[in-house]
């Protein structure tokens, strides 16, 4: 069975119907290989007209097998729902085997988070005599102060600094926009490496109006920045699992944590339901305690009234 036109077909659904990101994109397709390569090895290439639930559930416990986490398995089968869905869209299918399907719940796994003084400890840590110093101070900043995903940042483009509103405009996931204020240490941070580091490079054509460049003119890779960022830990003793998205965690986390809305937070973050921003109300056992003793008309202190 020819599978390549019905991935194909699907891939151009996610991007143009769905406009997810080619990093979505590139998950849900390696899904759909892995099923792809269960059903010629455990189905005999019997077709995708022809998959039943009782062939993708067959598949499920091969998974399973694998020892895979309940998280990397939900999203598996999700893939899987998103392709049996896109193949009843379009007619190549009559049935959904997919629709009822159960995925593992995946427990809410906490994010790691960096304490502001671990944070001031990892920036310290950049050799600002390099040409490059500027340039990662003012990554690390944004990331810090912005919560930025590091898609987001990687693609900021330096018209869509607001420099006098103390705002950034950020083209996130579905290419859905949104304004996120910076603080002053961010915002001078970039305005250094701008006037200081960004105007001695020439930019790629194409990347003219990309904030951050390599040495080449070329916008960074993802890849970089994951680099940069545990190179910078492991120099400051830093002993968690750091990566770009730490940051974010932290600037969500020391927000709920400070008192700020949650749907603020959510904005700030891009979050499409405001479910998935909850994860950051894991605030601190001991500050919730004081809270309530504090404040609470039953908790044993003494009322001002």
């Amino acid at each position: 069975m020819n599978w390549e036109p019905y991935i194909k077909g699907f891939k151009a659904h996610l991007k143009l119907e769905k406009s997810l990101s080619d990093n979505t994109i590139e998950a849900y397709l390696n899904d759909i290989h892995k099923f792809r390569t269960y059903e010629e090895a455990h189905l005999k290439s019997k077709g995708i007209e022809y998959v039943g639930k009782a062939d993708l559930q067959g598949f499920i416990v091969e998974i399973n097998k694998l020892g895979l986490g309940a998280r990397s398995q939900a999203r598996i089968i999700s893939g899987i729902k998103a392709f049996y869905r896109y193949l009843l869209l379009e007619g190549i299918i009559q049935d959904d085997p997919a629709h009822l399907l159960e995925s593992p719940r995946p427990g809410r796994k906490l994010p790691e988070t960096l304490s502001t003084e671990e944070i001031q400890r990892i920036i310290e840590q950049i050799d600002m005599s390099r040409a490059e110093g500027e340039r990662n101070k003012a990554i690390l900043e944004v990331l810090y102060g912005c919560g930025l995903r590091v898609s987001e940042l990687t693609n900021l483009n330096i018209s869509d600094l607001y420099m006098n509103e103390q705002f950034i405009r950020v083209v996130g996931k579905g290419n859905k926009e949104r304004l996120v204020p910076i603080g002053s240490m961010a915002l001078k941070s970039i305005l250094l490496y701008i006037e200081n580091s960004r105007k001695q490079i020439q930019a790629h054509k194409g990347e003219e109006d990309i904030l951050f460049l390599n040495r080449r003119g070329k916008r960074l890779s993802r890849n970089m920045i994951f680099l940069l960022v545990k190179d910078l830990a492991e120099k400051a003793g830093i002993h968690k699992k750091v990566s770009p998205h730490t940051f974010r965690h932290s600037f969500a986390t020391h927000l709920v944590e400070g008192g700020a809305d949650l749907r603020a937070v959510q904005e700030m973050l891009g979050h499409e339901s405001i479910i998935t921003t909850e994860i950051y109300t894991h605030l601190d056992r001991e500050y919730l305690k004081s809270t309530i003793q504090l404040y609470h008309p039953r908790s044993g202190k003494k009322s001002k009234f």
